[in-house]
């Protein structure tokens, strides 16, 4: 191979072809032979999947056998596929911070379909921008911390109860919150749960004997978390119950707070009386007092609008089950439902949405352009078939409405640093990748304070939930990552830029020394306080000035 190894610096590069995403738009035998020739190359090996367990085990072979230090992939995004390449490399023997990675699929193949030939020279440059970044790597070493074997759950609900429940019978102690007088969330509100003909009363108490039984769980009810410190394995929260406050140290934290119903003021003459929405009708329903005879029902009442564009998911299952056990009930009760789509996912579902229809619901779509009106005594909406309006009578009228955040979501946002969206939902590390997890270590989610769930949504994603966490509680030990920051404390001036930017709360100002300071084990390495450093004292490890310099030179050759 043509290179110039300095320094005994060895560096081997994989370029992977991920199947036809990046082989099908780049030139790759091209791209190893311009790998070959950079400085300090000493290996290059193109592989179609090297993320694959095959592309895996040739990195792993090829670090002993080509003496290399250093390792170089190109192939997708970092975001995903970085952890396992570094792993790769340390079960090699080779520290996991000398590894470095050049994101040529979605930076590259993906941006230049159609231009074969710019896209594979934009490819070398950043393939060399890589190499010419890991010939700075040095090595890195991870903080050892120590560990709490003991979860939190923030949320009595069905979600909160299964993560609990599963998390105790995995043998780990567990504190349950929850700020209502009893456990159960939105099922206590619930009439019966289709197509398993259950009432809901069922599932809560089994969970709640059982979670009362656990001598691994105490449930803290009438109570809120109002205050968490620290970091994943040893956290420490401050609850307040019922006016007492008590701390908990925890390893992790479960958030499954939960969503509400939303309440449809000023919309189609809302009372709670004549015009009620689907929890006050399963109330109705618990207690027997459902005497109307004409019933309309109008879906996505303040949902799939401009105020909320998203859909609730669970609303068209909501009203079909009701229409179905009020006409059970009453034969005799005329029910139209109006509806935008009917939302019925999954076998059961549908066929309870046929199972309506035989019993005599009627279904009547309407265009969101010219929604149905409610008069006080009738429902009228375009009927696009017919091509007129249609009116139906009406003594009892239900809206679905959507489920919304819980109230306190924000607060426990800011409290743990995770994000909400812009519904005020929690929101996941990734939604496929990292579905129950923050981006915050040792933080998950799961359940309604996600997003609208069905019963059997929110017990799986407890569940899954439980086991993530299960995944950081079973460790003797964790470590934190090495790409974190540090201050030198001779040229810091203590003007509090870093400190002010820094969104983990990691830099501390130690006032009798008139400087800021980093607590590396809260550092996530982001390198915001490293951008506003003034005087250049703030510096990131794994990406200091002398390795993006080396870059942006690779950049401007190119």
């Amino acid at each position: 191979m043509k290179n110039s190894v300095q320094n005994d610096i060895r560096i081997g590069v994989f370029i992977c072809d991920c199947g036809s995403n990046i082989a099908g738009y780049l030139e790759m035998k091209e791209l190893v032979e311009y790998a070959k020739t950079l400085p300090n190359v000493a290996f290059v090996q193109e592989n179609l999947y090297t993320c694959s367990e095959g592309g895996i085990n040739e990195i792993k072979v090829a670090i002993p056998r080509e003496n290399l230090n250093r390792v170089v992939v190109a192939s997708c995004t970092p975001r995903t596929h970085e952890p396992l390449f570094m792993s790769a490399c340390e079960e090699a023997g080779m520290n996991p911070y000398l590894f470095e990675m050049a994101n040529i699929r979605d930076q590259c193949s993906w941006v230049h379909m159609r231009e074969r030939e710019a896209g594979t020279e934009r490819a070398k440059v950043q393939i060399a921008m890589a190499v010419a970044k890991a010939a700075k790597l040095r090595e890195l070493s991870r903080i050892q911390l120590s560990l709490s074997h003991r979860a939190m759950v923030i949320g009595g609900g069905v979600a909160g109860m299964s993560a609990a429940l599963a998390l105790a019978n995995m043998g780990y102690e567990v504190d349950l919150v929850e700020k209502q007088d009893r456990l159960g969330g939105l099922l206590n509100k619930l009439n019966m749960i289709l197509p398993s003909n259950e009432h809901p009363s069922i599932l809560v108490n089994s969970l709640v004997d059982r979670l009362k039984n656990h001598p691994r769980v105490a449930i803290h009810t009438e109570s809120v978390v109002t205050k968490t410190e620290g970091y994943v394995g040893n956290f420490v929260a401050t609850l307040n119950e019922r006016g007492a406050d008590a701390k908990i140290k925890c390893g992790v934290v479960i958030v499954a707070i939960g969503a509400q119903a939303f309440k449809p003021e000023g919309l189609f003459n809302y009372d709670g009386t004549k015009v009620i929405t689907h929890l006050e009708l399963e109330s109705k329903l618990n207690q027997g007092t459902v005497d109307a005879k004409n019933i309309a029902i109008i879906q996505c009442v303040g949902s799939r609008s401009k105020e909320r564009t998203y859909c609730s998911r669970i609303c068209c299952m909501t009203a079909v089950k009701n229409a179905i056990l009020i006409k059970e009930a009453s034969p005799e009760t005329k029910i139209t439902i109006f509806y935008r789509d009917m939302q019925m996912y999954g076998v059961e579902n549908e066929e309870m949405f046929r199972k309506s229809k035989k019993l005599g619901v009627r279904f009547v779509t309407y265009d969101p352009k010219r929604p149905p009106t409610f008069d006080g005594e009738s429902v009228s909406v375009y009927h696009a078939r017919m091509g007129r309006d249609m009116v139906t009578s009406v003594d009892l009228l239900v809206l679905s409405t959507p489920l919304i955040a819980q109230d306190g979501a924000t607060e426990i946002s800011t409290m743990l640093k995770v994000p909400v969206n812009e519904n005020g939902f929690f929101l996941e590390g990734h939604v496929k990748l990292k579905p129950l997890d923050f981006a915050t270590d040792g933080v998950y989610l799961c359940g309604n304070a996600r997003f609208p769930a069905t019963i059997r949504e929110a017990v799986s994603q407890g569940l899954g939930a439980a086991s993530r966490a299960a995944g950081v509680l079973s460790k003797e030990a964790l470590f934190t990552s090495g790409i974190v920051a540090d201050i030198n404390a001779d040229t810091c001036c203590g003007c509090l830029g870093c400190l002010q930017v820094c969104p983990y709360g990691a830099i501390n100002f130690i006032e009798n020394r008139g400087v800021c300071q980093v607590n590396k084990v809260l550092c996530k390495g982001c390198g915001g306080c490293a951008a506003t450093c003034p005087s250049g004292s703030a510096r990131l490890d794994g990406f200091s000035n002398q390795q993006i310099y080396a870059q942006i030179e690779q950049a401007m050759a190119g």
